[in-house]
């Protein structure tokens, strides 16, 4: 026996019935003529970008599924035993069983389609790994009583859906589950297949009872029983499908249980097909006596709006339903996408202000600012984002110049900025101490929240875990005999982690300690959840992901790594809004991924830390790594050799040590110059360091005399997203804007995502060389 199956939402895709549309013209003129446009236009070029929206989605599937399977008959006129559909594709199975000519089953879809696209607040998630009765009871347990199950897709598949709040803090729960695979938000406007959509359903409902039917000529399978339709039960039947879960998975087991049977599925796409060769593999054919096969009493159907695991068609689509829901409200966030700090005002007050205008944050780059400089960039950040949007500021630890660290705070706590960014952090100190708890008070309930956020930068698990914990009791036992907070505020410090949140940073531009994505997000998760059940923390401390975020493929692997949001750097600093020269800019927009070199850091030079900075069009690096290495085998500037002191104040510094120590009498205070004086090595450390500010201050202001000199903070991200984005008008740096490529950024993710998922699910066949074996 043969069943023919149907496709629904999610199945779309441009360029769907080529070919089939001028075999079938008075049925396409028919269908124009009832739409008021060219179905055949929107099937084919999609000049508007409107096939992703649910109003066209429906009608359009519903006539390239209809000319499949009119084509199919034509061509081998073959009719099947059985025919099933998957929530909008039932209609077409009730076309082919003749329970309705072609024009009613088209005006009954319209009507479907613009009821539901009305429908808004709503919103629905995909759950692979748990079974639905294990779904049903983690509903149960977590006190979600506002979600309902829209799909049962298989085994392991299921879809829910509620309130869109409510689907993200579900959301939240499931991801933490140890047998959830994945659970990923979809990109609807409202909960289909729910109890939100009675009110559509009772209007669906007015309609329907106007409609005539006929007598079926082919057994359906509803979505709402999992059985045989009733020829009677038609009209309830199809009101019911908007309110009530497809159980697809039990439609695909009776069918199983009728005897030995081929699945076939006609329409755009190979969705079902996937999703069927699962349930054979996973499930039991179900046996019903024939007295069974009867009116059953209602109880679950859904619609995985339909099966897409992200809707997001290209630019036009919604990319809010990536990462995080909690992160995004802890932070005031539409989008769980950060621009990171960028060393010396690279990541500007300006490219602050676009990002938090436009739903996301960024972070302005203190490091190498003066604090008159910081705090001119506060009060134009606050002045500009007066409707209280998300904004933050980069704390970079200073080793050798502590007093900074505690300015800077005097300076935070005093302009109220109420989150930060520690990077380049080895270990916690007393200034951070300080910053987080003067935000931190107890609520109605009586937990403590912390109103001063840190988000801090890692790459290394032991400095994850220093975070990770309560403030040290050694520091703030120091901070208490200093008298700079107090008892009640030392308390509260032991019930919260230093971090609110963690970016893990894996290679990238500036620091960096040359991290692997893939093994560094896995061990800081397991740190992250041991930690909070170690200190049974009340709030989620979220993990991001930093560090080669260029392209979509880049994004999606973060996401699905079980990153709550993501951080670009590099990508950011080769737009309008960054505050560096046009010259780095025009460097920058040609690198691609093999343009960037390591480098010794300034900051932290005697410590033999790293950077990673662009290569191409200068000297920096290898420079820099030579003065590193000459300040690692010689103990003081007289014992380099005449010929290689020579070279560095001839060709690299273009100026005497001697000229250059003056320089830095003036500039230094006076314990570091005694210390210089004092020590050799020290002196030669602080003249090389001399090079790495120069390099960096010529690069800003574009000195092309110094071109080879520039040092640029930059990691292979940007050569990617250089790549990804060639022959567009984004190729040219002077179009680039901070907020627009993030969103496009994020954008093209949520198709990328929605497209490899529809992947997975389609069977592996000798026609699919991506899923082939070998």
């Amino acid at each position: 026996m043969i069943t023919y199956i149907f496709p629904g939402q999610g199945s779309q895709q441009k360029g769907m019935g080529k070919g089939l549309f001028q075999e079938f013209p008075d049925i396409v003129s028919m269908a124009d003529s009832i739409l008021g446009y060219s179905i055949e236009e929107l099937c084919l070029e999609d000049p508007k970008n409107q096939l992703g929206l649910t109003q066209f989605t429906q009608p359009a599937l519903f006539i390239v599924n209809a000319l499949t399977y009119l084509k199919k008959f034509q061509d081998t006129g073959i009719t099947p035993d059985y025919v099933a559909g998957h929530s909008l594709g039932e209609y077409n199975a009730l076309f082919a069983a003749n329970a309705f000519d072609l024009e009613t089953g088209l005006r009954l879809v319209q009507k479907r389609g613009q009821l539901m696209a009305q429908a808004h607040g709503g919103g629905m998630a995909a759950i692979i790994g748990l079974s639905g009765e294990e779904v049903k009871d983690i509903l149960e347990e977590e006190n979600l009583n506002q979600i309902d199950i829209a799909n049962y897709n298989t085994p392991t598949q299921t879809v829910i859906a509620g309130l869109r709040d409510e689907v993200a803090r579900a959301k939240d729960i499931f991801e933490s589950k140890e047998k959830v695979k994945l659970c990923v938000m979809l990109n609807v406007s409202g909960a289909f297949h729910s109890r939100y959509m009675e009110e559509a359903a009772r209007e669906f409902e007015r309609y329907i009872d106007q409609q005539t039917f006929t007598e079926m000529k082919i057994p359906v399978i509803s979505n709402v029983y999992g059985r045989e339709y009733k020829q009677e039960n038609i009209k309830h039947c199809l009101t019911e499908q908007m309110t009530h879960s497809v159980k697809w998975t039990d439609s695909i087991r009776y069918l199983m249980g009728r005897g030995e049977m081929t699945f076939e599925e006609i329409g755009s796409g190979r969705v079902l097909t996937g999703l069927v060769n699962r349930i054979l593999k996973e499930a039991e054919p179900l046996y019903v006596h024939e007295e069974e096969v009867r009116e059953i009493s209602i109880q679950d159907e859904a619609s995985s709006q339909d099966i897409k695991i992200l809707q997001l068609e290209d630019m036009n689509t919604d990319p809010s339903s990536l990462g995080s829901q909690t992160f995004k409200e802890d932070y005031k966030l539409k989008y769980a996408y950060i621009a990171g700090a960028m060393y010396r005002g690279v990541s500007s007050k300006e490219l602050v202000v676009k990002m938090g205008q436009s739903g996301m944050m960024g972070f302005l780059g203190t490091g190498g600012m003066d604090l008159s400089e910081v705090e001119t960039a506060i009060m134009y950040i606050q002045k500009e984002l007066v409707e209280g949007q998300a904004y933050g500021l980069n704390f970079l630890h200073h080793p050798n110049n502590p007093e900074y660290e505690e300015q800077l705070v005097d300076l935070l706590l005093k302009h109220n900025v109420k989150t930060i960014e520690a990077s380049a952090f080895l270990g916690i100190t007393p200034s951070l101490i300080r910053y987080k708890v003067k935000g931190l008070k107890k609520d109605a309930n009586g937990k403590v929240i912390s109103e001063n956020r840190i988000i801090a930068k890692i790459s290394r698990p032991e400095v994850a875990g220093a975070f990770l914990s309560p403030a040290p009791e050694r520091l703030v036992n120091k901070l208490l005999k200093e008298s700079l907070i107090t008892e009640e505020e030392a308390r509260l410090l032991k019930k919260v982690s230093i971090a609110n949140d963690i970016c893990i940073e894996a290679d990238s531009g500036g620091h960096t300690d040359c991290g692997v994505a893939y093994t560094l997000f896995p061990a800081i998760l397991k740190l992250r959840n041991d930690m909070m059940k170690k200190y049974e923390y009340d709030k989620k401390v979220h993990l991001g992901m930093a560090g080669g975020i260029g392209t979509p493929e880049a994004a999606a692997a973060s996401f699905l790594l079980g990153a709550d949001f993501i951080v670009t750097g590099s990508i950011n600093q080769c737009t309008l809004e960054a505050g560096t020269s046009d010259v780095v800019k025009d460097m920058l927009q040609n690198i691609n991924v093999q343009d960037t070199e390591y480098a010794p850091a300034g900051d932290m030079f005697e410590y033999g830390a790293k950077i990673q900075v662009m290569k191409k069009g200068t000297f920096f690096p290898a420079r820099a790594n030579k003065l590193y290495d000459l300040y690692r085998l010689n103990n003081s500037l007289e014992d380099i050799d005449g010929k290689t002191k020579n070279q560095i104040q001839e060709k690299y510094f273009k100026r005497s040590f001697d000229s250059i120590y003056e320089e830095l009498k003036r500039f230094y205070p006076a314990h570091v110059i005694k210390k210089a004086n004092d020590n050799p090595k020290n002196k030669m450390a602080l003249i090389f360091k001399w090079y790495f500010y120069y390099s960096s201050i010529m690069a800003l202001q574009g000195n092309t005399e110094r071109k080879v000199d520039f040092q640029v903070h930059c990691g292979p991200a940007l050569g990617a997203f250089n790549q990804w984005v060639k022959g567009t008008e984004l190729e040219q740096w002077k179009n680039r804007h901070v907020d627009e490529i993030g969103l496009k950024l994020l954008s093209a993710t949520a198709k990328y995502l929605n497209d490899s998922m529809r992947l997975l699910m389609e069977p592996t066949t000798k026609n699919n060389p991506t899923l082939s074996a070998g």
